[in-house]
């Protein structure tokens, strides 16, 4: 064995090694939407005093991390995104009125004196409600929440049943003033009463003891707030108290709430859609290469593990689309291997005697351009997804990523020290059972028919661009259903025991007083999404359709701040033109520009294609399908990378031919890596459209749609496109490469 093979096959058992010990070792984080719980997103808004920059954020965010560590939150996360954004998750917390009441308390604490009841004309002062309706008119701030050192509830046997609520505060004089001030006022008087107000609400109103004497005031920095509390309400009051002033206000501008049994159902669809993609993937593979395509397919299952293992060692969280991601990105897998396989039985055409091995080792020296192009635009992608987008949508981003550098590893390390194994051993013997002797049905059925694709380029230029008209009428006529995320507003998804009758559910939300709300019904699965409504008015909306249609089971609750969804709306647009403009200058720059406008111009086919299909039908347009187009639009890109890549090798050696022959054969000698990549995604993609559902589904028709106006638009759009552009272009055909010189061992030989 020479020296690079072994030091392969050393990094290939230390990287499989390493993986293998990371996914045993360290426990999958999973996203809200996988496990169940509250995701809440605050944004600091300036306040008359104090402006909100990063460091006022994170003082604000460690009040609200000191709120949910006194709510009893197991492993709540709490982290500052940008400036003013602060981003909460509550796993296991499925009432977002309890996390938005105690943890989304916003204004600073304060407690004032009680200057009288608001008909009190001897009395000034700002006027709030009591936890009763009655109006009282408050003094200025004596105590702020800077100055409470300890809050917490209490029970003593002693004193009696139920629960009080204990203060402690930093100065005890400012405590004993503002008491003994109160306690000079009769009792029943409002004026004895002290105001603890939050958020602009009197949350607790208490009357100072009628034992404490007057200007003598509750010494020793400590005090009891008593009434008929329950152990949740005093729970509740003391969180509040203890949490402390807040230095800037905070609005809530996102709430995402997911049942623990939706999370479930996802991670077992895509389980299932994972496992069935897979095994027919590689079912597929070896099929269709044998020796060469069974190694391939350890390798895949290699490419997972050392994908979930570089996940579990970022600390990624997986979220729904990410777990798409991941199964996603194992199809695309498929991809760098197909082009080693379909290079190597090229090689293995012109010269059978050099034997499989040596067409193995072309194939995988004549593939790495075309691969390294791919994974280049893919990552392109999958860094836009990070830099613009936001929550899921960016976990999918990461995941993307890793699957793209692992699947690199994968076909060029593992699958090369595989197939060099046992290959070095099989295939001179038997160069038919390596599956690169083989010419392949597809490429054979080319050869035979030899069709002129490129004849009726124009054709094909007026069916895509009778597509685009078609998208652009659905468009025009119906528009685009965009989801909250980019609208909004409030999203709710109810599950029935039994399958729903649309005009009952309809019926039934009207009732609740949102007619104009959008209902929506797959099923046994209830979709509200109506505006700005409250927690409240969510409830109302259950309660009503538990009485028309049976028991219901709140399965997710979403709510976007207008801001945010004009925001999230702005990126999406912003991400798709910087996606487009990043291909065309990376195909610029690596080919010619007339080969990037081409496969740019093609991808907005492709783009329109999907689009135009969602309007038609209606489908949400959300963060999920935004990584959708993103990953068609890398996918998309990478086709047209592998037949520029080709046109470009042709071209050299083919300077005297018309520039439309050229790309003609490039085309049908790409042909058979296109067909085998395509169905080993779909595959994956099938799978997640029978075991999938809602999201899940819609994320799937999206690339099934997406792949397959790639697929055939990297023939019949961007090579016509390329070819109509070069008649405008002045510069020369690429010059022919330098023939590589290497000596074979042992002899004077230059090959």
């Amino acid at each position: 064995m020479s020296r690079a093979p072994f030091w392969r096959a050393v990094a290939t058992f230390l990287l499989i090694a390493t993986a293998l010990l990371l996914s045993v070792t360290i426990p999958p984080r999973l996203g809200l939407d996988l496990r169940g719980g509250t995701q809440l997103v605050f944004e600091a808004q300036d306040s008359p005093t104090t402006r909100a920059d990063a460091e006022a954020t994170d003082h604000a965010l460690d009040v609200l991390r000191r709120r949910a560590d006194a709510l009893g939150v197991v492993d709540p996360t709490l982290l500052r995104s940008g400036e003013r954004r602060i981003i909460v998750e509550l796993p296991g917390v499925l009432d977002p009125r309890q996390a938005a009441d105690v943890i989304g308390r916003t204004a600073q604490l304060g407690f004032h004196p009680v200057r009288g009841v608001a008909d009190d004309a001897g009395a000034s002062g700002r006027v709030l409600a009591d936890e009763a309706g009655q109006r009282l008119r408050l003094g200025p701030v004596m105590i702020s929440g800077d100055g409470v050192t300890g809050a917490a509830a209490r029970s003593d046997p002693q004193q009696g049943p139920g629960w009080f609520v204990t203060v402690d505060f930093r100065d005890a004089g400012a405590w004993r003033r503002l008491t003994g001030e109160a306690a000079c006022h009769s009792a029943g008087d409002a004026r004895r009463r002290v105001a603890i107000v939050l958020d602009n609400t009197i949350i607790s109103s208490p009357q100072v003891d009628a034992r404490v004497p007057c200007q003598a005031g509750i010494a020793g920095g400590s005090t009891q707030i008593t009434g008929s509390f329950t152990h949740r309400q005093a729970d509740d009051l003391a969180v509040l108290i203890k949490g402390g002033a807040l230095p800037v206000p905070l609005t809530l501008i996102e709430q995402r709430t997911v049942g623990p049994t939706l999370g479930a159902q996802a991670i077992e669809a895509g389980a299932k859609a994972g496992i069935a993609g897979v095994l027919l993937t590689a079912l597929f593979i070896a099929l269709t290469y044998r020796l060469s395509g069974l190694m391939a397919a350890v390798a895949l299952a290699a490419y997972g593990l050392i994908s979930y293992a570089a996940l579990l060692a970022l600390g990624a969280t997986l979220t729904l689309p990410g777990l798409a991601g991941f199964v996603l990105a194992i199809g695309m897998a498929v991809d760098a291997n197909v082009l080693v396989f379909e290079r190597a039985r090229e090689e293995y055409g012109r010269a059978p005697r050099r034997g499989p091995r040596a067409a193995l080792d072309r194939g995988f020296a004549n593939a790495w351009s075309a691969i390294s192009d791919s994974a280049v635009t893919t990552l392109l992608a999958a860094g836009l997804l990070f830099w613009l987008a936001s929550g899921p949508v960016r976990g999918f981003g990461v995941t993307l990523a890793i699957g793209v550098l692992a699947s690199l590893a994968s076909a060029m390390l593992i699958t090369r020290v595989l197939t060099h194994l046992l290959i070095g051993r099989t295939g001179t013997r038997l160069p038919a059972s390596s599956g690169l002797a083989a010419r392949g049905r597809v490429r054979t059925w080319i050869t035979r028919r030899d069709p002129r694709l490129m004849a009726a380029g124009r054709r094909w230029l007026v069916v895509a661009a009778a597509t685009v008209a078609a998208a652009t009428a659905g468009l025009v006529l119906h528009g685009l259903n965009y989801g909250v995320e980019f609208t909004g507003g409030r999203m709710i998804e109810f599950a029935a025991a039994q399958p729903v009758n649309i005009e009952a559910a309809r019926r039934a939300v009207a009732e609740a007083g949102h007619a104009a709300a959008n209902v929506q019904v797959s099923g046994t699965v209830v979709s509200v999404r109506a505006g700005q409504i409250t927690a409240e008015e969510v409830t109302a909306v259950e309660r009503a359709l538990d009485g028309a249609l049976g028991e219901m089971t709140k399965q997710r609750d979403e709510l976007i701040g207008p801001s945010l969804g004009d925001e999230l709306r702005r990126n999406a647009l912003i991400a798709l033109a910087v996606a487009l403009a990043a291909q065309l200058l990376y195909l610029a720059v690596r080919f010619r520009w007339t080969f990037g406008a081409a496969a740019v111009l093609a991808l907005v086919v492709d783009a329109c294609a999907v689009l135009g299909l969602f309007a038609w039908l209606g489908k949400p347009i959300d963060g999920v399908f935004l990584a959708a187009m993103l990953t068609i639009i890398g996918y998309s890109i990478n086709d047209k990378v592998v037949v520029f890549d080709r046109v470009r090798e042709l071209w050299r050696t083919r300077r005297q031919e018309r520039f439309a022959d050229v790309v003609n054969t490039a085309i049908l000698q790409t042909v058979p890596r296109t067909v085998n990549t395509g169905l080993g995604a779909l595959f994956i993609l099938t799978a997640l459209t029978v075991f999938g559902d809602g999201t899940l589904r819609d994320f799937a028709i999206a690339l099934i749609v997406g792949i397959l106006a790639g697929t055939a638009s990297s023939a019949l759009v961007a090579g016509p496109l390329a070819i109509e552009l070069e008649r405008f272009s002045r510069r020369p055909p690429p010059e022919p490469a330098t023939p590589r010189r290497r000596r074979r061992r042992g002899t004077g030989a230059v090959l």
